[in-house]
């Protein structure tokens, strides 16, 4: 078995962290338990590029266990746990290449390792494994049954490219799926990206003016669960209706430049690039805290503060980087940009991520199933009423149903006052 961890002897604590995590996943061991009786996914070959985290593994032992020839790789070159990627291999016999920290090159070179697995189903967090498979093996898109992806971000990218006519295969945009976005996005991305902050610097949030960039689901989230932490909110838009949301759930609103002048920590969250530059750099205080929690780091223009320095010191503790610019001013980068819950804290609870991975899982089989045409599909209704209401249920939550009565009220139209 081809692979490439950090530490195979890692393992034994790498096991630990997926079985504790595991508990926290009943929805995503239902489904394991059938898949194994079953085998929905024998023989086919796929390629995951993901997270490698404790909830992932347990996604993976589920595609595992229903049949799949599964390899994974990382989607970011700072959210691996190389605990679970040492596991990963030597415990569950999953071939995994990823490192925690790994360079450009190195990532790109396990993606291709991935690429070169064959695979007819694809998983991607973020659009990279697709867009290297269209760029560097576009022989390969036709052998695709499908590809399920995860974020925000992904999602734009692969919408962009089928309106460009560019995608050569079907997508489902797991993302969009509301067992995906009004849970992990909003309830996981929030206590992640604060969990994530606080653990790198270790500040009080109660009292400090936090500006949030981007106020979707994962935006929602961070200023919800900021604002319970005491922290004076701003929010930053583009969308009038989302800002007038934000302005109505009780946030303070207005652009960026202004922002910029008030802000004590600055949280990106938007998908897009350039979201915090050279004129906001300019304008914030001493002792400003930027960080980000959307899927790649160019929501920060990093090269325009590298090239306003006149000093970085890197590290001044773990995943903090401090820039003086002229005039003795510091701000400091967190987690150089990239994603702060799973650079400097451990992602998603697991509990949120059980729907997320449940509804991967699910969805690849779906698509087994059904040939489809390239394009962006959605996840099957069906398939997130079943998710939801096995959720539920092992929460002991019992919900009501419709009476025949209500059922044919509901079908007609006759029926009026």
């Amino acid at each position: 078995m081809k692979y490439d961890v950090k530490d195979l002897s890692l393992a034994t604590e790498g096991k630990k962290r997926i079985e504790w995590a595991d508990h926290d996943m009943p929805v995503l061991r239902e489904i394991r338990k059938r898949f194994e009786k079953e085998k929905p996914l024998a023989s086919k070959k796929m390629a995951a590029c993901l997270h490698i985290t404790a909830e992932t593994a347990n996604l993976a032992r589920t595609l595992k266990a229903g049949g799949a020839d599964l390899v994974l790789c990382a989607s970011n070159p700072l959210s691996t746990q190389d605990d679970v990627a040492a596991a990963l291999v030597k415990e569950y016999d999953i071939p995994v290449f990823a490192i925690k920290g790994e360079d450009h090159d190195t990532y790109y070179q396990h993606i291709h390792a991935c690429l070169q697995h064959d695979p007819v189903v694809t998983m991607d967090d973020g659009a990279d494994l697709i867009s290297t498979l269209h760029k560097d093996y576009p022989e390969k898109c036709g052998q695709i049954y499908a590809s399920m992806e995860e974020t925000t971000t992904g999602v734009i990218r692969l919408r962009a490219m089928h309106k460009d006519g560019a995608l050569k295969l079907p997508v489902f945009a797991v993302n969009d799926a509301h067992t995906k976005y009004l849970f992990d996005n909003r309830y996981g991305t929030g206590q992640s990206t604060v969990d994530g902050i606080i653990r790198a610097t270790d500040i009080l949030l109660a009292g400090k003016t936090v500006v949030v960039a981007g106020y979707g689901w994962c935006g929602r989230g961070v200023a919800m669960r900021m604002k319970g932490m005491g922290a004076n909110v701003i929010v930053t838009e583009v969308d009038p209706l989302r800002a007038l949301e934000a302005a109505m759930d009780g946030y303070w609103v207005m652009p960026m430049s202004k922002a910029a002048e008030i802000g004590d920590l600055f949280v990106t969250l938007t998908g897009d690039i350039h979201v915090i530059r050279k004129e906001h750099f300019e304008k914030m205080k001493d002792g400003a805290i930027i960080a980000n929690s959307g899927h790649f780091n160019v929501e920060i223009d990093i090269p325009a503060l590298e090239a306003m320095a006149e000093e970085k010191r890197s590290q001044v503790r773990p995943f903090v980087d401090e820039y003086r610019l002229p005039g003795g001013k510091k701000l400091f980068l967190l987690a150089e940009g990239r994603l702060i819950n799973l650079a400097a804290a451990e992602g998603h609870p697991a509990s949120v991520m059980d729907m997320s991975f449940a509804t991967q899982a699910l969805t690849t089989e779906y698509a087994l199933k059904n040939k489809l045409e390239p394009g962006v599909y959605d996840v099957p209704r069906e398939i997130e009423d079943y998710i939801a209401r096995l959720k539920l249920a092992s929460m002991g939550i019992e919900i009501d149903e419709l009476t025949e009565e209500q059922r044919k009220y509901l079908d007609s139209w006759e029926m009026g006052t």
